[in-house]
């Protein structure tokens, strides 16, 4: 049983070109495949699956940060996804590595280990791309310390 249902239409506007419309109030989007198959016009596919983890990674860190009245921000995230042929040959998103860097010092946050060791199973988009993309999370403090 689903909580939700999420819909969202897409819209063919020429060749690879694709507006995505998220629903009332929300801005549409143009999507579009990089050249030479599209004119790289908007984000692709995978641009935006990639950005989905990373938004979800920040806002589950966030969210978890704040549930014990913290304050991490700014935080920055950078995600970067392998793509690669599989064994048919056929492009695939071979595995994705998110760091997200915290915009204070980790000596300034009160239960982070706690935090840390818990937000990222609260992240819908993550653990659903992460039954089959293999996700590895990294997650540092403003002085550049690795926290995770």
């Amino acid at each position: 049983m689903s909580d939700q249902t999420v819909v969202i239409t897409l819209t063919q506007k020429q060749d690879y070109q694709f507006v995505a419309d998220f629903g009332a109030g929300v801005p549409s989007l143009q999507c579009d495949e990089p050249a030479p198959l599209g004119q790289g016009t908007g984000p692709s596919p995978v641009q935006l699956l990639t950005a989905a983890v990373g938004n979800c990674l920040s806002d589950s860190l966030l969210f978890a940060l704040r549930k014990f009245k913290q304050a991490p921000e700014p935080i920055h995230t950078e995600v970067q996804a392998e793509v690669g042929r599989n064994a048919e040959g056929r492009l695939r998103v071979l595995s994705m590595t998110a760091h997200l860097k915290l915009g204070v010092p980790a000596a300034s946050l009160q239960h982070l280990d706690r935090v840390l060791d818990q937000f990222e199973a609260f992240c819908t988009v993550t653990q659903s791309v992460g039954q089959g993309i293999p996700v590895k999370v990294m997650v540092s403090d403003s002085e550049g310390k690795q926290l995770k």
